[in-house]
């Protein structure tokens, strides 16, 4: 039986129906992850001895992001990552946090003095943290020409954060672990807490009676992603200055903000609902989240005040 131009165009439209349903919903379920191990290590190559630990689980955290599990933020329309929510968001957070650290490592762990020279792997480690995670092969709202990959940017800064840490363990970088610097980094930290409280704040007052809407998931797990990065860090912070955590008593404090931002980062709502506060039906996912990230802020002033004593 001969087959008619018509029924070539309804066989190749039902045809293309199909693949593409098929396409982005099952590339979605395999594509999709968002990692949240609270157990998470860092592989033993990215901690020589001396090394810092915190600087090994800042590297690490940008390889599992991107190399293994796939940067997704900035996924073109036609890969099945481009669809996801959740994910990508979750790992701008991570680098949000990645990137708020890498500057205190410029600006105070990784100098002897605030006069001495900065270190240049971890200036540079620094800058290409802030390099936007959605940028893809083109970008053509600046140029029409080919441009960096978040990608590319993002594993510089691993490359350059091991460097770093490769000289620290051949005592030709520094790593000053006075209780100053510390008490620096945990102010910036607490800091960068109230910033992200005060944008869950105002999108609970503005979209409270949506109950689901795009904003309030995508700021859900952007923070949710800075809540897991800081939880890592700061557990080897801890033990990057454990001589410190040691003589100020610190370590009871200490673990109580470590359960705060734990409860934060494995927050993990089948729908995000940004419900009234008051509701009695319906939760509201943001202000949880806003609570263990408001104490583990309250938290980290309590480790602040003990250090400045």
């Amino acid at each position: 039986m001969q087959i008619t131009p018509r029924q070539w165009i309804i066989g190749g439209f039902i045809a293309a129906v199909a693949v593409f349903g098929l396409y982005y919903p099952v590339g979605m379920l395999l594509t999709h992850k968002i990692d949240d191990r609270l157990e998470y290590e860092a592989p033993e190559s990215f901690l020589p001895p001396g090394g810092s630990r915190a600087v090994a689980i800042a590297a690490a955290l940008v390889e599992r992001e991107v190399e293994q599990n796939g940067w997704v933020a900035n996924d073109p329309f036609f890969q099945p990552g481009s669809m996801l929510d959740n994910m990508p968001n979750f790992q701008l957070g991570i680098i949000h946090a990645l990137g708020r650290f890498g500057f205190e490592l410029v600006d105070q762990l990784g100098r002897a003095r605030g006069s001495s020279q900065t270190d240049s792997d971890l200036q540079e480690a620094a800058g290409l943290l802030q390099y936007s995670g959605t940028k893809w092969i083109f970008d053509f709202s600046t140029s029409l020409l080919p441009t960096a990959k978040s990608e590319s940017q993002y594993l510089k800064a691993r490359d350059a954060l091991r460097s770093y840490n490769s000289r620290l363990s051949q005592g030709k970088a520094i790593f000053e672990r006075r209780a100053d610097n510390l008490l620096s980094t945990m102010d910036r930290i607490a800091t960068d807490l109230g910033s992200s409280s005060a944008a869950l704040d105002r999108r609970i007052i503005d979209g409270s009676n949506m109950w689901i809407d795009g904003e309030s998931d995508d700021l859900f797990y952007s923070v949710k992603g800075q809540a897991y990065a800081y939880y890592l860090i700061l557990r080897e912070l801890k033990k990057d200055y454990a001589n410190i955590v040691r003589d100020k008593e610190l370590g009871g404090t200490w673990d109580q903000m470590m359960e705060s931002f734990a409860a934060a980062a494995v927050l993990k709502p089948l729908v995000v609902i940004n419900g009234r506060t008051d509701g009695l039906l319906l939760p509201n996912h943001l202000a949880s989240m806003g609570f263990h990230i408001l104490r583990a802020r309250a938290q980290i002033r309590e480790i602040s005040n003990i250090l400045l004593k």
